[in-house]
């Protein structure tokens, strides 16, 4: 087993804000089975911006109109569901606070309207950021407790 230094804990639900979404408490699902993150976001389409010509990002962050975005810093990937559906992903780089600590994040844009939750964060990030996973932590805030499967 290798020796864990300066090692952050979550539990497999965590209260986050990405205030530059203008998000400003939501539950994330802290999920060492995604490889990367997601959050939700509607209307997201790639557009040149007609005042400079330049190609920017449009997407309204987790159905808030209010907060709808734009942006010229991001990226797109294909990326491959469980099920080998593949599907290009818009990525940006924003920052997260989670227990109190701001980190960068590069997250996927994704609709996730029949999710749970609106917020995905996976192993990349956890790796990156040197946390762990305790699902015994913050256990109240897993809605799915009483299931049996």
């Amino acid at each position: 087993m290798s020796e864990v230094n300066s090692t952050t804990v979550f539990g497999c639900y965590e209260h986050v804000s990405i205030p530059q979404l203008g998000i400003d408490d939501t539950i994330a699902k802290i999920d060492t089975g995604a490889y990367s993150g997601a959050l939700h976001c509607t209307f997201v389409k790639e557009t040149v911006r007609e005042s400079d010509g330049k190609k920017v990002l449009r997407f309204i962050p987790v159905d808030n109109h209010r907060h709808a975005t734009e942006t010229e810093n991001y990226s797109v990937v294909r990326v491959r569901s469980s099920t080998g559906h593949e599907v290009r992903r818009y990525l940006i780089t924003t920052e997260i606070n989670i227990q109190g600590k701001n980190y960068e994040i590069t997250i996927g844009l994704s609709n996730r309207r029949k999710m749970k939750r609106q917020v995905l964060i996976g192993r990349r990030f956890l790796r990156q950021n040197n946390i762990l996973v305790d699902v015994r932590i913050n256990q109240e805030l897993d809605t799915n407790r009483g299931d049996i499967l």
